[in-house]
């Protein structure tokens, strides 16, 4: 694994790992995962002691809004990818007592073949997630946990008292343009709870700050 760069977002606990792809006359190679590489890399090392025990593969037509999602018991945190299209992700702060409680961020992850690197994202605990699509579009995840229906949580992404004042503008305006044209929602997430009313339940206390 070619690892190329490592960039820390606005709220720093999330992170992107710039991966590199082989070019010549007939495409490209790459190796988009190693987990020798991501585990001793200093570069990467918030990945050290991170096992990853589940793979997801998700497809998404253009103009599909996705989140907030969340787990605990197991806590799961996910390493993102787009393989084909445009996806931008998501990433909601819901750790009581964080200075960026309630915050959302995103971050644009669009696919080409003729670029000479992808990326990935990594979302740990204590972080909603969820995604929007301006492409027909492919990613993949692997998480940190398995899957626990009994400890899964969302908050709804049109929910108002989310800030997204620590946004790129951009991509927020993007986001509203989604919002404009009647976006693909399943109803479990369009009718999501507030971040008021997680914060207000006692389950929340399921995530908290460490400096």
């Amino acid at each position: 694994m070619k690892i190329i760069e490592v960039k820390t977002l606005a709220i720093p606990e999330i992170k992107v790992v710039r991966f590199g792809r082989f070019m010549d006359h007939r495409g490209y190679f790459t190796e988009p995962f190693r987990a020798s590489d991501l585990h001793h890399n200093p570069v990467t090392d918030f990945l050290r002691d991170v096992t990853f025990v589940q793979e997801n593969e998700s497809y998404s037509k253009a103009g599909v809004i996705r989140g907030m999602h969340f787990q605990w018991n197991p806590y799961m945190g996910k390493f993102v990818r787009t393989i084909r299209g445009r996806m931008v992700d998501l990433v909601l702060d819901i750790r009581k007592g964080s200075p960026t409680l309630g915050k959302m961020i995103a971050y644009d992850i669009p696919d080409s073949v003729d670029a000479d690197y992808n990326e990935w994202i990594w979302v740990p605990p204590g972080f909603a997630h969820g995604n929007f699509f301006t492409a027909d579009s492919t990613i993949e995840y692997f998480c940190s946990g398995e899957y626990s229906p009994g400890c899964e949580g969302g908050i709804s992404p049109l929910a108002a008292d989310i800030d997204w004042s620590m946004c790129d503008p951009t991509l927020k305006a993007d986001f509203d343009n989604l919002l404009s044209d009647s976006p693909l929602m399943s109803d479990k997430d369009r009718d999501a709870i507030t971040l008021n009313d997680w914060l207000a339940d006692e389950r929340s206390e399921q995530f908290l700050y460490t400096s």
